[in-house]
């Protein structure tokens, strides 16, 4: 509830090692074996199944693809995994690039007499509204009116309300207390955040032109699958909340560490602007063949992961054997991944931004690169490792090639962040200069 539950577990790991009872019934596991051990595909066994109070923590409301029971599960996804494909991002291209071109005319506006801009925030905007438009049909208007939409100042507000709640899930009396006497504009709030998502849910599903988008899949077989809208609404916002602020969130680490370390910069501009001449020329396809920026993003990753902290799973009945220990049936478990990518039993210079560790230099050729799992493993690692790749090389790649960028004054700390769900950020400021040819 502190909001520094990351680096907490980096001192515990540091202390007590590889394994750290975190609670009587939560082990925390920083081994890069424990990724397959606990989430990988466990054919004819048992899954280490979400845990209820982490992913559930107020009860009643409609499942979705993040937290429901295995075999809802894999007919949910098998119906969404198309949305995701490298084909289908092919074929969303133009709507990607359409959100991003209007990102840099937006960043030209407001820098153009000398003003740093909250790249940040510009970020937020962009990357909300492309999945707003994938998820829902239509963007949330952040880019066209430079703010935040009343939908997605909820969400921001929600990430320490939700750790909150996940906490008193060990005081089941106090929460059950405390959700009894939650203040009305608190409960008319959500009510009014319910009501907006469902009517923008009813107006995608009026739309009757087929449209290669990440819900599209769950509407040709709601009846099969029984989707009520409820469903359908909670499943939009799950993909929304998950493919837009952790994209963002990596977008602004990686610029931060890029501009607090030169040579890093320097070489990726050069990279970027040697392999281009126009803008035209830069597509999801020709920025996934540039190399160091790849290792930018995958170094951004390991520094500033959007998820930080560790999301449990319960141990199957009968139990079974993580790290070469038994683990009785129960047992929530999980990986924290800020914690276990700054261990140095890992990465040489943990606390240091190096891309060439991705590289293959023989540096660092004792890294654990299999450490870094930032879209985590097996049968439900995250659906939106593509996306969030174009999104990211696109992004980064246009704004090197358009501007020389340099931080702004009062942003040279801004990774001493708190984290609760999501990473609290700070306003990142920068200063743009359009590139001379």
């Amino acid at each position: 509830m502190r909001g520094t539950l990351p680096f907490d577990m980096l001192d515990l790991h540091k202390r007590y090692g590889d394994i750290v009872r975190i609670a009587p019934d939560e082990l925390a596991f920083s081994h890069p074996d424990a990724w397959k051990e606990i989430m990988g595909h466990k054919k004819g066994e048992q899954e280490f199944s979400k845990a209820a109070w982490f992913y559930q923590p107020v009860e009643g409301l409609p499942r979705h693809i993040v937290n429901e029971e295995r075999e809802e599960h894999g007919r949910l996804r098998r119906q969404m995994a198309h949305g995701f494909s490298e084909k289908s991002m092919r074929s969303q291209e133009p709507l990607i690039r359409g959100y991003v071109d209007f990102l840099l005319q937006r960043l030209r506006e407001f820098s153009q007499d000398g003003s740093s801009v909250v790249i940040s925030d510009w970020y937020n905007y962009t990357t909300f509204d492309i999945i707003g438009d994938l998820a829902f049909g239509e963007p949330f208007g952040c880019l066209e009116g430079s703010n935040y939409d009343t939908w997605i100042k909820s969400i921001f507000k929600s990430g320490q309300m939700g750790t909150i709640l996940q906490s008193l899930s060990f005081f089941p009396s106090i929460k059950k207390a405390l959700l009894s006497v939650v203040p009305k504009s608190m409960r008319e709030a959500q009510e009014q955040h319910k009501r907006l998502t469902k009517a923008k849910m009813l107006r995608r599903m009026e739309r009757t032109e087929e449209r290669d988008d990440l819900i599209e899949g769950l509407l040709k077989k709601r009846d099969e699958l029984n989707l009520t809208a409820e469903k359908l609404v909670a499943n939009a916002e799950i993909l929304i909340i998950g493919g837009s602020e952790t994209t963002a969130s990596l977008l602004s680490g990686v610029t931060y560490l890029l501009l607090t370390n030169q040579d890093a910069y320097e070489k990726l501009k050069d990279e970027v602007r040697n392999a281009f001449q126009s803008q035209d020329e830069i597509n999801l396809i020709s920025v996934a063949q540039l190399p160091y920026l790849q290792a930018c993003l995958e170094e951004g990753l390991r520094m500033y992961p959007p998820v930080a902290n560790g999301l449990p799973r319960v141990c199957p009945s009968g139990g079974a054997t993580i790290l070469g220990n038994f683990i009785p049936e129960n047992t929530y478990v999980s990986i924290h991944q800020w914690a276990l990518y700054r261990r140095e039993e890992y990465f040489k210079e943990a606390n240091a931004y190096h891309p060439e560790r991705f590289l293959g230099h023989p540096e660092f050729k004792d890294d654990r690169s299999d450490v870094l799992q930032p879209f985590h493993v097996g049968p439900r690692n995250c659906l939106g490792r593509n996306l969030a790749y174009s999104e990211m090389r696109l992004i980064v790649a246009l704004l090197i090639f358009e501007f020389d960028i340099r931080i702004s004054e009062g942003s040279d700390d801004w990774m001493l962040q708190k984290n609760f769900l999501m990473w609290q950020k700070h306003p990142l400021r920068v200063y743009l200069q359009p590139a001379v040819d």
